[in-house]
């Protein structure tokens, strides 16, 4: 892992792959960081040159002060692809990377090539659970928010299968800077991109839906992909953290997506 400055802002980053090679993006959940792709990123490693951050406000990055909107995640992605001399790549975000995704298919489409949109939506209903999560995240800190998040992410199955992988996953939310995860949490309220969305220029995309996901249900992400000319629908035996849950048959997709 490297540090790469952007501007007044400093994020973590994690490379892998040939560097010659096409470029793919990974981009972790709220509350995670560029670990959740630990056991991805090398199988794509073989093929593309891999290129994972953690957000802002997030992992080892900086924590501006908030509140965040998507353009600023926009934005510091399309000035990391910058800092790596990077003029196109494909994007795979999940959650609230999700939304970063579409908002750069919207803003920024010449920088993209495929696009993984998984366990998203256009928008993320619910204010009052936002705010109910800022105001706790603000006040205790995450360690209240961080097991009743992590088992949102993996279903019951998986959590009693592979107890150190849920307990590594709800570390890593403990973990998480409670300031910069408020910031986020504003980001995903106040988003909306159903409308853009749809006038996005067309390319190739995959949606993947978890079908025990609830976080983003399965028909969140059933209705961006009929707004997408382009698109294609993957259903998952997964919760929200598809990526985790289901790794075996997400890298698969991948790979027959990308290639």
């Amino acid at each position: 892992m490297t540090k790469v400055n952007i501007g007044a802002l400093s994020l973590n980053v994690a490379t892998a792959g040939p560097p010659g090679a096409p470029a793919v993006i990974l981009a972790h959940p709220l509350g995670a960081d560029l670990t959740v792709w630990d056991e991805v990123a090398p199988v794509l490693a073989e093929r593309f040159f891999v290129l994972r951050f953690d957000a802002r406000g997030h992992g080892g990055s900086d924590v501006p002060p908030g509140p965040y909107v998507l353009a600023d995640f926009g934005g510091d992605v399309v000035a990391l692809m910058d800092a790596f001399g990077l003029a196109r790549a494909h994007f795979v975000g999940l959650s609230m990377s999700g939304g970063i995704g579409q908002w750069l298919m919207i803003h920024a489409p010449d920088r993209l090539d495929k696009v993984v949109l998984a366990n998203t939506a256009p928008y993320f209903p619910g204010p009052d659970g936002w705010n109910a999560r800022i105001r706790a995240a603000r006040g205790e800190g995450m360690a209240g928010l961080a097991e009743a998040v992590a088992q949102r992410w993996l279903t019951p199955a998986f959590r009693a299968r592979n107890p150190e992988k849920f307990a590594q996953i709800e570390n890593l939310i403990r973990a998480a800077p409670p300031q910069g995860y408020a910031a986020c949490c504003s980001a995903l309220r106040d988003a909306d991109l159903r409308d853009a969305i749809r006038a996005a220029p067309p390319r190739p995309v995959l949606v993947v839906v978890g079908e025990s996901d609830a976080s983003t249900p399965p028909a969140l992400g059933e209705a961006l992909a009929r707004g997408l000319p382009d698109a294609q629908l993957l259903h998952l035996q997964a919760a929200h953290l598809s990526c985790v849950e289901a790794k075996d048959a997400f890298l698969a997709a991948l790979g027959d997506f990308l290639s």
